[in-house]
C-alpha cells in the first residue's frame, strides 16, 4: 500500500487542513483515507450509532481531491490529529500516510462509491442553513447544566435523527454536517440528493454528505 500521497495541487492540502479541522471540532477521532484512480477520497465522521443496538443514522463528511499519481492505493483508518500533523509538515503536496487505527466501528461500514440514483428534487443551501441552525438551538435548549455523555448522545440523536421536511430520506444531521464541515456556499445553491438502498448522499460544490438510514425507514 502507497506510504505517501501527492495531491495534484498543492495549495489543496490547506484545503484539506481545513476540513479536517473542521471534522476534528465536531468528532476528534479518526478519518478514512481512500485513494484511487487518481482521486483521494476523505470521510470524516459527524453522527455514528453508539453500538449495535443505537438506531441513529450514520452520518459522514466526504472531500476528494485530485492526486498526482493515478496509480497511488491507500485504504486505511487514520487518526485525525496525526494526518493534521503530517499535512502540516506536507512539502509539495506530498503527504505521509499515518499509522493505520483499528478500533474505529464506523469504518467497517463502507459507503457505495457507484450506482447512485439523483432524487428529482434538490436542497437549497439556505434551507440547510436554517435547518442546522434550528437543530443547534434545540439541542442547546433542550441540555441541562452539566448534562453527561450519554444525555448529550440522547438530546443530539433526537433532534439530528429528524427528518428535513420535503426530503424525508435525509435526516437534519446531513444538514448539521454540510454547516458544520463548511460546505454551504450561497444560500442560493442547490444540493443534489441521491440515493442507492440504505444510504443517501447529499452533494455540494465543497464537499459530500453520505447518510446511512437507520433500519427502521420507510425510504430504504
Amino acid at each position: 500500500m502507497t506510504t505517501k500521497i501527492t495531491l495534484a495541487d498543492p495549495a489543496a492540502a490547506a484545503d484539506l487542513g481545513t476540513y479536517l479541522a473542521r471534522a476534528a471540532a465536531v468528532v476528534d477521532g479518526a478519518a478514512r483515507l481512500v485513494a484511487d484512480a487518481g482521486v483521494l477520497a476523505v470521510y470524516a465522521p459527524v453522527l455514528t450509532p453508539a453500538g449495535l443496538l443505537d438506531d441513529a443514522a450514520m452520518v459522514l463528511g466526504l472531500r476528494t481531491l485530485a492526486l498526482a499519481d493515478r496509480d497511488a492505493s491507500v485504504d486505511v483508518v487514520v487518526p485525525i490529529a496525526s494526518l493534521r500533523a503530517r499535512l502540516d509538515a506536507a512539502v509539495g503536496g506530498s503527504i505521509g500516510v499515518p499509522t493505520a487505527v483499528h478500533s474505529v466501528t464506523w469504518a467497517g461500514i463502507v459507503p457505495p462509491r457507484g450506482g447512485w440514483v439523483r432524487l428529482p428534487t434538490p436542497v437549497d443551501a439556505g434551507m440547510l442553513a436554517a435547518v442546522a441552525d434550528d437543530g443547534i438551538r434545540q439541542v442547546a435548549a433542550a441540555l441541562p447544566e452539566d448534562p453527561g455523555e450519554a444525555v448529550v448522545r440522547q438530546v443530539r440523536q433526537a433532534v439530528w435523527n429528524e427528518p428535513i421536511p420535503g426530503h424525508e430520506p435525509l435526516p437534519r444531521g446531513a444538514a448539521f454536517a454540510a454547516m458544520t464541515l463548511g460546505f454551504l456556499g450561497e444560500p442560493e445553491e442547490q444540493a443534489g440528493v441521491f440515493e442507492l438502498g440504505p444510504w443517501s448522499r447529499l452533494s455540494l460544490r465543497r464537499g459530500h454528505v453520505l447518510v446511512k438510514r437507520r433500519a427502521w425507514s420507510l425510504a430504504r
